[in-house]
């Protein structure tokens, strides 16, 4: 397998990350992005894709955003969406609509489940968007789609990492590990050892900002490029099996660790792994 073939990228509707649902420009990002999922894909030259529903769509039915992905190698499809997709709280979500696209385009691969657990661990409070009995039910109709099995992918950010929710984290299949803010990304190492403690034998991807959000700037390229190198070598190591890149709604803004990114694939995407 080619380095390559275990990159992706986190697709999201064009201006979704520009302005949230009351036309607020909250991470401060500059420009203006009109990429699609599948033109960052083909513009990072990658042909695996987790299209994931944020406030501004995509709605049932995903058709229209299906076709210009069929083609790619792998798709993931939110089953849950981003933490502003009120229509997926409270046991709620697009599952159905994601067994429908598997029906149609053999190249899905299973259902993500994005924003899932909570911002703040409270007593007494559920620690996800949805009960564990959803999540149970959700995996069992993924495991039991017919023809082949469906992946349950969860995401899972480094301030949730002491969080609680080991019944949920043992449910899922494939899990993806953010860490939301770039001043963070000097303690990967330790969040990884506490990662590999709580989920042996579970398949696990970074995923991978090109920008601050979480403290709302720009990525340093130092930081951008240390991170894709540790992630790099722990592919290698077989601590993770790939890496998610977030996201094509960054990709056409002018940013320096998009276009270091760009470059970074085409050298070492060929390299065996």
């Amino acid at each position: 397998m080619k380095f390559r073939d275990r990159l992706w990228i986190w697709g999201q509707d064009p201006g979704c990350h520009h302005r949230n649902a009351q036309g607020v420009n909250t991470y401060n990002l500059p420009g203006v992005n009109r990429m699609d999922a599948r033109q960052g894909c083909d513009w990072l030259g990658l042909s695996r894709c987790c299209r994931v529903a944020m406030w501004s769509g995509p709605f049932p039915p995903f058709d229209a955003e299906a076709e210009k992905i069929k083609d790619l190698d792998e798709v993931v499809w939110s089953a849950i969406g981003a933490g502003g997709v009120q229509r997926h709280n409270d046991d709620r979500s697009d599952l159905d609509e994601v067994l429908r696209m598997a029906a149609r385009y053999p190249n899905v691969r299973g259902a993500v489940l994005d924003d899932f657990f909570t911002s703040v661990q409270e007593a007494g409070r559920r620690p996800a968007r949805h009960s564990i009995e959803s999540i149970r039910a959700m995996r069992e109709r993924l495991h039991g789609f017919p023809g082949r099995p469906l992946e349950l992918w969860m995401v899972w950010y480094s301030y949730q990492f002491g969080f609680d929710v080991q019944d949920y984290v043992d449910l899922a299949d494939v899990l993806t590990l953010w860490v939301w803010k770039g001043s963070e990304l000097g303690r990967l190492e330790e969040g990884m050892q506490t990662i590999l403690a709580r989920t042996p034998g579970k398949r696990r991807l970074a995923g991978c900002y090109l920008w601050n959000y979480g403290e709302r700037c720009p990525l340093s390229l130092e930081a951008m490029q240390r991170q894709c190198e540790t992630y790099r070598e722990w592919i290698h190591k077989g601590w993770i099996e790939g890496i998610i890149f977030c996201s094509n709604c960054i990709c056409d803004v002018g940013l320096e660790t998009a276009e270091w990114t760009r470059r970074w694939i085409a050298e070492v995407g060929d390299e065996e792994c």
